[in-house]
């Protein structure tokens, strides 16, 4: 099967260098007469309004330059792109694409001619490191960060009083304390600590990035599963919530949504792109506040972690240069833009000079006068680098079965084991 993998990605790769032809002469003049370009992006209300706003930003600099904006979902953006890159074209693929952190080295890595690298072309100092890690390979950049999926606890302060805790408490506490105190909430409100959906990990990935870990080494390639303390320490605090009914589940996003906004948990632990949906409950206002992401407790963890998040990257195409001016001009150096990303569309970005703008500072209050956007930003500058790799959902489907047979009784290192040679055997 590796031998199978290998020659598929060699075929692809000579596919792509013998298509791009990138610094050719021909391309260049390509390059200096095209006028518009096009970006692809999913999220009308989010990302494609960020795109908008960036491009009412860029009309001073460049009023030229037709700027197309696509609406794709994210799958069909994910689909079109392998169909094209590995066919070896990038006829009829935009300028600029937004890309999922976790799915980006799956591309960059699998079709390195066809992305315009982006170093050098701005600050990556100016952005949080990890997202700068997450749209490199090999010491090249490629993307330009946007949104962070930074995570925070939010927690229903009226549940907790009732067992006698205050927000002081839960401020910079790790998994086991957090349980603890889930324990005396559920006694003394009858409510459970959180709501998860058993088909997603996401909540693993938040706990092994707080480790600096993830389901692969540092080279992004080699699995790390069976001999990944942070892993197996996240599976056994898993174990810990559902054996103390203290996890609620759900299947779908509505029910998510209905089980905080109903009020039938005390805390919701995910990225920081929840809190519209947390202050969709309006009767709830007053009654939540944020705190920091738990830490893995007896290991180097801190209380910051990443789920999610995405990034822009230029294709190697005609007008990629103009396609580099347009981004470095808005996502990359615009303040003020990160100002109206923030007021206009909630997006908190990963651009560190913006957090000093009036916006970040906005106390909030549905959350008790908090001001999260200025506690988050600060949160995402302690997040822990990790290479993400080629392939986190594949690993994740199959530790969603590994998870099922430990939550039945099943022997944790042998689990892990059996799921470092499933993936050593399907994957690397």
């Amino acid at each position: 099967m590796k031998k199978i993998f290998a020659l598929l990605m060699v075929s692809m790769l000579l596919l792509a260098a013998c298509s791009s032809g990138s610094s050719n002469g021909t391309e260049s003049k390509k390059d200096s007469e095209t006028n518009e370009i096009t970006a692809w992006a999913w999220d009308k209300n989010f990302n494609i309004k960020a795109l908008e706003l960036a491009k009412e930003g860029y009309a001073s600099e460049n009023s030229d330059l037709k700027v197309n904006i696509i609406e794709n979902a994210q799958d069909d953006i994910v689909q079109k792109l392998n169909t094209s890159l590995s066919s070896g074209t990038t006829k009829g693929l935009p300028n600029i694409v937004l890309i999922e952190d976790y799915n980006a080295k799956s591309f960059l890595q699998a079709y390195p001619d066809m992305f315009h690298p982006l170093t050098g072309s701005y600050e990556t100092d100016d952005f949080v490191q990890y997202k700068v890690e997450a749209t490199s390979v090999d010491g090249e950049n490629y993307g330009l960060p946007f949104d962070t999926g930074v995570t925070g606890l939010y927690v229903r302060t009226d549940y907790l009083a009732e067992a006698g805790y205050s927000v002081e408490d839960l401020q910079n506490i790790d998994w086991k304390e957090y349980i603890e105190i889930g324990k005396k909430v559920k006694e003394a409100t009858g409510k459970r600590l959180l709501t998860y959906d058993p088909s997603d990990l996401g909540i693993l990935r938040t706990m092994i990035q707080s480790a600096g870990k993830w389901y692969v080494k540092a080279d992004g390639s080699t699995p790390d599963l069976a001999e990944n303390d942070a892993l197996k320490l996240s599976f056994e605090i898993y174990k810990e919530l559902v054996d103390n009914d203290l996890m609620n589940f759900h299947s779908d996003w509505n029910q998510f949504l209905a089980t905080f906004n109903g009020g039938e948990v005390a805390t919701v632990t995910t990225g920081n792109w929840i809190t519209p949906s947390i202050k969709a409950e309006a009767s709830q206002s007053g009654k939540w506040a944020v705190v920091p992401h738990p830490s893995l407790p007896g290991m180097e963890s801190v209380n910051a972690s990443n789920l999610g998040g995405a990034s822009w990257y230029v294709l190697n195409v005609p007008g990629k240069e103009k396609a580099v001016d347009f981004l470095t001009k808005t996502f990359g150096s615009n303040v003020d833009l990160y100002q109206k990303l923030v007021n206009e569309i909630g997006a908190l970005g990963t651009y560190i000079p913006a957090t000093e703008g009036e916006a970040y500072q906005t106390k909030d209050e549905f959350f008790g006068g908090q001001s999260i956007i200025s506690d988050f930003s600060k949160w995402a500058e302690e997040i822990p680098q990790v290479n993400y790799g080629m392939h986190t959902y594949a690993i994740e489907d199959i530790l969603v079965v590994a998870m099922q047979k430990y939550l039945d009784g099943q022997d944790l290192d042998k689990v892990l084991e059996e799921a470092q040679q499933q993936v050593e055997t399907q994957i690397k």
